[in-house]
């Protein structure tokens, strides 16, 4: 047999060989997700809150501070919310969580143009199952 015929049927061989090799296993995930409602409703009277789920199915609320207080948008309750939100993703991620995908909503006050409105956010982790 000539080498380059011999070369060819090598190639084709390790090719072939490589050709049926077996698919990854796909990941399967464990998803969790929480949820923020910030409320826009000033001084205080509305419900701004971290909603999660226990591992036992149960409701579990954590309070957050309005947007707004009576004299118009507060930024330091803002940066409160955020410091209590970061926590709250670094606690899921030690416990083997990964921020997969996050997504936002705002509810704008209605036509009659009262101050009532939420801005929410839906956080959507997920951890490798097994």
């Amino acid at each position: 047999m000539k080498t380059s015929h011999l070369t060819l049927l090598t190639i084709i061989i390790i090719a072939g060989l490589f050709a049926f090799k077996p698919a990854p296993e796909a990941t399967v995930y464990e998803y969790k997700q929480f949820s923020t409602v910030e409320s826009i409703i000033p001084g205080g009277l509305g419900r701004s809150r971290i909603i999660t789920t226990d591992t036992n199915g149960s409701l579990v609320e954590k309070d957050l501070k309005n947007f707004y207080s009576m004299t118009g948008i507060n930024f330091s309750n803002i940066t409160n919310n955020d410091v209590i939100i970061v926590e709250k993703v670094n606690e899921l991620t030690k416990e083997g969580w990964e921020l997969y995908a996050v997504t936002t909503g705002v509810q704008s006050p209605n036509e009659k143009g009262t101050s009532g409105g939420i801005f929410i956010t839906r956080f959507l982790l997920r951890k490798p199952v097994g």
